[in-house]
């Protein structure tokens, strides 16, 4: 059978690149969205010209309403899910004191609670393939302290505590459950934060590999973590960063 694949918030960025890479490894994808139509399409255009079938779901993954119309659409469209990659992301980027009810409501509901009402729908159809894969996206603001990062690093925190206890349940399922934590990556996101050149300026100079995080050095740890070399690795938050975390 051929395996599939689910990337959310594929439509640029990050996501889109691992959906690129998951289609020359010869999975079928699955594109979701919640606000950018034009960059999940041309996403889609890309992973069909690679030869790959390509399903484009509109979702926002902070509804769990949404989550299972989208699982339903990928259970008619390929009967089987083997790999989820969650990688959707939003968050409000204010002091703590600043924050109201909705913006935290808003980062938890996308950043921690998807994971966990994606993981159970996506754990059904990949029981049913004999096995699969999840892997999430977090940073380094789950850790240490970042300005105005409050509510994204917390739902962050959420997201690697959520892969520890997904990623024991699920293992008897022959399911594994991980996480990659990068440190900053110059992408489209970036440009929402207000201290945006700072944040660049102290990576660059601070990092001890003597260089910023790309998005391919993400790329290349999820895919390791999606890969059979990794099979006994259970749980786990892989940090690149170039090292920059192990400073004081």
């Amino acid at each position: 059978m051929q395996k599939v694949a689910l990337v959310t918030g594929s439509s640029r960025g990050i996501g889109r690149r691992i959906a690129l890479r998951l289609a020359k490894e010869g999975y079928d994808i699955v594109v979701n969205y919640a606000r950018s139509k034009k960059g999940a399409l041309e996403t889609a255009g890309e992973i069909e010209k690679l030869g790959r079938k390509v399903l484009v779901v509109k979702a926002n993954v902070g509804d769990v309403s949404k989550i299972k119309l989208m699982f339903e659409q990928i259970e008619e469209e390929f009967g089987r899910l083997d790999i989820f990659v969650n990688n959707a992301a939003s968050g409000v980027l204010r002091p703590a004191m600043e924050l109201e009810e909705s913006h935290w409501d808003w980062t938890m509901n996308i950043n921690s609670k998807a994971l966990l009402f994606c993981a159970q729908e996506a754990a059904k159809l990949m029981e049913n393939a004999g096995g699969g894969k999840i892997v999430s996206i977090s940073s380094l603001g789950s850790i240490r302290y970042l300005e105005n990062y409050t509510t994204v690093g917390v739902s962050k925190a959420a997201l690697e505590a959520l892969t520890r206890y997904l990623a024991v349940e699920l293992a008897p399922k022959n399911i594994s459950v991980n996480a990659v934590s990068g440190g900053a990556v110059d992408t489209e996101a970036l440009l929402h934060f207000p201290n945006r050149e700072e944040m660049l300026e102290e990576a660059k100079k601070k990092t001890p590999a003597g260089r910023m995080v790309e998005i391919d050095d993400m790329v290349n740890a999820v895919m390791f973590l999606l890969g059979n070399e990794a099979g006994m690795i259970c749980g786990q938050t892989i940090i690149v960063d170039g090292g920059i975390s192990l400073l004081v």
